[in-house]
């Protein structure tokens, strides 16, 4: 499913290089299956099996498909596709928002990471926005210490590209009105945010579980356990390839062995 997507653009890359006749070192799905290894078993980059291609090599293609915006395109192919299988529309109308805070390694610069004061962690936080179905949109990795009203305002700008039918977005009540006044997009709706029951105990929330959902299907990809790149768009295209991983299986019918299989 994603093999085209890949091959189209070494084609074009090659279309650019001036050493168009030596031919291609290295498989791209080999490559492809080293960059899901890191981000399943949450290695080292350097500690790569020597099964697969030198990780400088890995490292290499997986820094390029970021800054070529590669795993945008198949984070979005692969997301109208299982939308279609569900017998949904393939662009939605609708997203939910919410944000995580991790703590990062000692790599991870100083000015990179921030104090969540809500949550007393130290390190970065994950903003995402997915559709109803908890598919991702959009993502952005900041320092802990920025509100999740500056991230769902970057969320928000984000979304148009990617969905450009979303006219309506779920959030809790971190999200203040105001943060989405300035410069607000023309389609976008004032944020809904579903009503919190009053009951003691656990109690899921309308449509806040989706996003919810989808963080947990993040932390089965044991990289996600603590941010360990240096530049948070490095942990962005991560986070993309994370669900690239579980869209396909998600159509191929396929399964990861968790803990839960145990």
């Amino acid at each position: 499913m994603i093999g085209p997507t890949l091959t189209a653009w070494r084609a074009e890359r090659r279309g650019k290089s001036l050493d168009i006749g030596r031919p291609p070192e290295h498989d791209l799905r080999r490559i492809m299956d080293a960059i899901l290894y890191v981000d399943r078993t949450g290695i080292p980059w350097r500690c790569l099996p020597h099964d697969f291609a030198p990780w400088e090599t890995v490292y290499g293609y997986f820094a390029t498909w970021q800054k070529d915006s590669v795993f945008d395109r198949l984070n979005g192919l692969l997301r109208r596709l299982v939308r279609e299988a569900e017998g949904r529309d393939a662009e939605p109308s609708a997203c939910v928002l919410d944000a995580q805070s991790i703590k990062t390694s000692a790599n991870v610069p100083a000015v990179g990471q921030g104090i969540d004061a809500g949550k007393k962690i130290a390190g970065r936080k994950c903003s995402i926005g997915v559709d109803t179905l908890g598919l991702l949109l959009a993502v952005w990795v900041t320092a802990a210490s920025v509100s999740d009203n500056i991230g769902g305002i970057h969320l928000l700008s984000q979304i148009p590209a990617a969905a450009p039918r979303v006219i309506k977005a779920w959030t809790d009540t971190g999200y203040l009105d105001q943060s989405h006044r300035p410069r607000r997009p023309p389609w976008h709706r004032r944020p809904s945010r579903p009503a919190r029951p009053r009951l003691k105990g656990f109690k899921v929330i309308s449509r806040r579980w989706v996003v919810e959902r989808t963080f947990g299907w993040l932390m089965h990809h044991r990289r996600f356990a603590r941010d360990y790149e240096t530049h948070p768009h490095r942990s962005e295209a991560l986070i993309h390839v994370a669900m690239i991983d579980l869209m396909s299986r998600r159509l191929t019918s396929e399964s990861t062995p968790n803990w839960r299989n145990t």
